[in-house]
């Protein structure tokens, strides 16, 4: 399942109160915090474990990471003090602080991070680390990281990854009673209730002002609720309650990168399965007609302003954003005339006058899935499927579990969702090779030399100026790419804004940059009661 979009119970909400919950869960103290944020991963399955996904790109609590990134994206050191990378790009050696102890008391040395990047490599997890041969100490605050290809995007993982312990890590174990380096404390964990941490009084870097969080897992329909009935200090709510007034409280809306795009299965369906039986391809979004009409007629300003309440930004390419985006390749949507003239160049007309224009007997029609919990995918999707209607293009949006959508992603079109600052993320979602059905990479089966190219020379690229140079080539060249200039194998529709309630006297600092899933305790240390 994608980081962000696991499925936690939901309290039951009778008359602005929540069941399951003490009438009153905010404390007298005010260094004490309840915050209900389902999108920090939600209730993680595995645990509080960073090799089974905990805190991947996101701020762990309990765990330190080698690096982090600042409000504005800019890396910084955490454990570690410096890096240095071979010439071939295949070695890079990271020293790290002396003095740091694990919570149990322990020292943290090279020999933590090393294991606990062999390990997630050997566990295939959420963090793509095929990259990575093997990791070595050299001596206690000293790593060296063998990699198999020279990839400058490496430098994303060790801002990802917390460090686990060697001397206390079991995969079965570790995840319901971890013990890390980070700022918090694991305390308890109520499954399907929440989770307590606790200030760690030997941090080694800034103290947090809150001593003790409690982070409860609901949805955020339920979040508004315990907002309202003041049982939280802080909750994520749905973009719908974003005007919402509710005395002693505010509104803060935050941008993010978090993209929603609608992937097309690149391939007609010719009777072909994937390795594990399910159908490849689809007759009408092969079609790059079909493709480039939607692209181009849909308005997304107007998908903002109807599906997400004005919760959002128009996004082209998935990455407009980031420094790796190509702004050329944006372009004016909402032109229904110039789709429609695409659609009748591709032979698509409405021979029996039913509204739906159709091509040697096909009709232009298909199904668009969303993850059935998603309730912004799912206003995205009827929404698409409304304006699709003015161009002749009938969509039957249908919500899904994700273990459906992973049979059915390669011959039906779905609304994903991603936002990273590692543009690992394009080259597994565009590199023709990349395509695993294990990992959901590239599961259009997109395929475009010249693209292929580009993301070589980006992910293998000593210098940053020349990887975000030929990144954004591979999204449009002036004659092809992975754009809706080019082959349009996706079409994005907007980055999400992350809207939340919280105390008039709770201050969050300068939040970090919003990835999927959301960070909103990447300020953690920063926070305080003004």
């Amino acid at each position: 399942m994608p980081a962000g979009e696991s499925v936690s119970p939901v309290p039951q909400v009778s008359d602005g109160s929540v069941s399951g919950y003490s009438d009153k869960l905010v404390s007298e103290g005010s260094d004490e915090l309840v915050v209900a944020v389902g999108t920090h991963g939600g209730e993680p399955e595995a645990g509080f474990d960073p090799i089974a996904g905990w805190g991947n790109s996101r701020e762990p609590l309990v765990q330190s990471t080698l690096f982090k990134r600042d409000s504005e994206a800019n890396l910084i050191n955490d454990l570690a003090t410096n890096y240095t990378v071979s010439s071939d790009g295949l070695k890079w050696t990271v020293t790290i602080r002396n003095g740091v102890k694990f919570h149990d008391g322990m020292p943290l040395t090279a020999r933590d991070v090393a294991f606990t990047f062999n390990t997630a490599a050997d566990a295939s997890g959420s963090i793509d680390l095929s990259m990575l041969e093997k990791a070595t100490a050299t001596d206690d605050y000293t790593i060296e990281f063998e990699l198999n290809d020279p990839q400058s995007t490496f430098i994303n993982k060790l801002v990802a990854l917390g460090i686990v312990p060697v001397h206390a890590y079991n995969a079965e174990t570790y995840g319901s009673n971890p013990i890390g380096s980070g700022p918090y404390k694991f305390v308890q964990w109520d499954k399907g209730q929440q989770v307590i941490f606790e200030a760690n009084p030997d941090y080694y870097g800034q103290e947090p002002y809150f001593k003790k969080l409690t982070m409860l897992f609901m949805g955020s329909d339920s979040a508004f609720a315990a907002a309202k009935a003041g049982q939280v200090d802080l909750a994520e709510i749905p973009a719908s309650y974003a005007n919402q007034e509710v005395a002693g409280m505010k509104i803060v809306s935050l941008d993010s990168i978090d993209a929603r795009g609608i992937s097309f299965p690149m391939n007609p369906n010719t009777g072909e399965k994937t390795e594990n039986g399910y159908a490849i391809g689809n007759n009408v979004t092969s079609d790059p007609a079909i493709r480039k009409a939607l692209n181009i007629g849909i308005d997304r300003q107007a998908l903002i302003e109807g599906a997400l309440n004005g919760q959002g930004k128009e996004e082209f390419t998935g990455v407009d954003k980031l420094p790796w985006g190509n702004k050329e390749a944006i372009f004016e949507d909402g032109d229904i005339e110039e789709a429609k003239k695409i659609l009748t160049e591709g032979g698509w007309i409405d021979t029996d006058g039913d509204g739906i224009v159709e091509k040697n007997g096909l009709k232009a029609e298909f199904t668009l899935l969303y993850p059935a919990n998603a309730q912004d995918r799912q206003a995205l999707a009827v929404s698409v499927s409304e304006e699709a209607k003015k161009l002749g293009i009938n969509i039957k949006v249908e919500g899904k579990s994700w273990d459906e959508i992973y049979s059915l992603c390669y011959s039906t079109p779905n609304v994903w969702g991603y936002g990273s600052l590692d543009p690992t993320d394009i080259y597994l979602r565009y590199y023709s090779k990349s395509y695993d059905p294990s990992t959901h990479n590239n599961v259009i089966m997109y395929n475009n030399s010249a693209v292929d190219s580009y993301l070589r020379k980006a992910i293998t690229s000593p210098d940053q100026e020349t990887a975000n140079k030929n990144w954004q080539q591979a999204a449009w060249d002036g004659t092809t790419g992975f754009s809706a200039k080019g082959d349009a194998p996706w079409m994005w529709m907007a980055t999400i804004n992350y809207v939340y309630i919280m105390d008039e006297d709770l201050d969050i600092g300068t939040p970090k940059i919003q990835p999927h899933g959301a960070d909103i305790f990447g300020s953690i240390l920063e926070w305080k009661r003004a």
